[in-house]
C-alpha cells in the first residue's frame, strides 16, 4: 500500500466544517484543532497562486494557496513534526510507501528534512530489515515551468507526465510509433531511475492536472497497447490505474443507497463488474506485468521497424513484442531474441496446460519467427518471454 500523502495544504473554506471522521475546523481562523494546527502553522501573507505563477515565480508557486486551500509551511517545526509523526504512524500500520501530492508547491529543501525523518519500514508487516519507504513525488512538469521536476529528482521518485502524454499521442497515430526507438530522457524525460511512469491516472482520467488527450479504458485497444509498451520497455517505474466507471468526473465509487461503496464482482474471465473497471485484471495488462518480470534488468535490443507505425524490440534474450498501429497487417519473420521453440502469445491468450488458448508463435535455431498483427485484429499487439515456452 502506497498512501497519498496530502501535507502541503489542509482544506480551502466550506460551508460544512465537520469531516468524515469528526474532526472540526474554524476556517476563518486557521484553526485545525485535531491536528492541532493554527494561525503560525500557515504561510504568510496569505495569498492565491495565479496562472501566470507556473511560468513566472516559483515563490509564489510554493508559498500561496492551491486552489484556495489553505497552505501550511512546511518550513516550521510543528509542521514538519505533524507530517512526520503521521507518516511513521502509517509506517508502524505497514504501508510500503508513499505519494507526495502537490509536491511542486512545497520547497524541496523542507521535504528533504521530512523524508530523512521517516522511520524504515516494519519488518512485521514482512519488509526487510533496513527497508526505506518508496516515495515517488507528484510534479506536474510538461517544461516551460518556474518549478521543474528535476528539484525533486535528488530526493525520491517523481511523477513524470510526460510520458503518458507522448504514448498516448503515439497510440492515438498522432506521433509515429517508429519514433520510439529512443525513448527515454531523449523525449525530455527524467532519468530512469527517477521516473515513476504511467499512462493516465485519476486525475488526468478526469481532465485535471496535466495537459494532453490522455487515452484511458475508454479507449481499450489503444490503451492496453499504450500499457503493453510501458511495460515491455526498460524505462522507468510503471504504474498501473485501477478505475471504476463514471460519467461525472465528481462521481464518487459504485455505492448504495446508503452511500456504502460496493464491492466488485469477478466475471468469469476475472474481470471486475459491479462498476468497477479493474484495468489490472484485464488478461493483456496482467500477463505483460509477468512479461516485465521475466525481463528484469536486461536492455532493450534488436529494435524493428517498418518505418511508420509497425515496431518490434526484444528484451535481452529473455522477452520480445511487436506492435501494429497501421491500417495493414503486420506480417514479417522477426528476430525474437529466444531460444528455438513454441511460445504461447501473451496478448491473444495465455499458456494452459501444454497448449495456448492464443497464438502459437514458433521461433527457430537462429532466433527468428514469423509474426503476424492484423490491422483489424482485437490487440494491436503480441508478446512472448521465455516463461511461456
Amino acid at each position: 500500500i502506497y498512501v497519498d500523502a496530502i501535507i502541503n495544504h489542509m482544506t480551502g473554506t466550506w460551508s460544512e466544517n465537520v469531516g468524515t471522521g469528526g474532526s472540526t475546523a474554524t476556517f476563518g481562523q486557521w484553526s485545525y484543532p485535531a491536528v492541532p494546527y493554527g494561525w503560525n502553522d500557515f504561510n504568510w501573507p496569505n495569498c492565491v497562486i495565479q496562472g501566470s505563477d507556473y511560468a513566472n515565480n516559483a515563490e509564489r508557486v510554493r508559498n500561496c494557496e492551491l486552489s484556495g486551500l489553505k497552505d501550511l509551511n512546511q518550513g516550521t517545526e510543528h509542521v514538519r513534526t505533524m507530517i512526520v509523526n503521521y507518516m511513521n504512524h502509517l509506517i508502524d500500520l505497514g504501508v510500503a510507501g508513499f505519494r507526495i501530492d502537490a509536491a511542486k508547491h512545497m520547497w524541496p529543501g523542507d521535504l528533504r528534512v521530512i523524508y530523512e525523518r521517516l522511520r524504515n519500514l516494519n519488518t512485521n508487516h514482512g519488509f526487510p530489515a533496513g527497508a526505506r519507504p518508496y516515495i515517488y513525488q507528484e510534479v506536474i512538469d510538461l517544461g516551460g515551468e518556474a518549478v521543474t521536476k528535476h528539484e525533486y529528482t535528488p530526493l525520491a521518485a517523481v511523477t513524470e507526465f510526460k510520458f503518458g502524454m507522448e504514448l498516448s499521442r503515439a497510440f492515438q497515430r498522432g506521433n509515429q510509433l517508429r519514433w520510439l526507438v529512443n525513448w527515454g530522457p531523449q523525449w525530455g524525460l527524467m532519468d530512469s531511475e527517477d521516473s515513476l511512469t504511467f499512462i493516465d491516472n485519476h486525475d488526468n482520467q478526469r481532465g485535471h492536472g496535466a495537459g494532453g488527450n490522455i487515452l484511458t479504458h475508454r479507449q481499450p485497444k489503444e490503451y492496453k497497447a499504450a500499457i503493453a509498451f510501458m511495460l515491455a520497455h526498460p524505462y522507468g517505474e510503471p504504474q498501473l490505474m485501477s478505475s471504476y466507471s463514471f460519467t461525472d468526473t465528481e462521481a464518487g465509487p459504485p455505492m448504495n443507497s446508503n452511500q456504502d461503496i460496493i464491492s466488485p464482482s469477478i466475471n468469469s474471465d476475472g474481470t471486475c463488474g459491479n462498476g468497477w473497471v479493474c484495468e489490472h485484471r484485464w488478461r493483456q495488462i496482467f500477463q505483460m506485468v509477468q512479461f516485465r518480470n521475466v525481463a528484469g534488468n536486461t536492455g532493450l535490443n534488436d529494435w524493428w521497424d517498418n518505418g511508420s507505425n509497425q515496431i518490434a524490440f526484444c528484451r535481452g534474450g529473455q522477452a520480445f513484442i511487436a506492435f501494429n498501429n497501421d491500417l495493414w497487417d503486420l506480417s514479417q519473420t522477426l528476430q525474437t531474441c529466444l531460444p528455438a521453440g513454441q511460445y504461447c502469445d501473451i496478448i491473444s491468450g495465455s499458456r494452459s496446460g501444454n497448449g495456448c488458448t492464443g497464438k502459437v508463435v514458433t521461433v527457430g535455431n537462429d532466433g527468428r519467427a514469423h509474426i503476424s498483427v492484423g490491422a483489424n485484429e482485437y490487440d494491436m499487439m503480441l508478446a512472448i518471454h521465455v516463461g511461456t515456452q
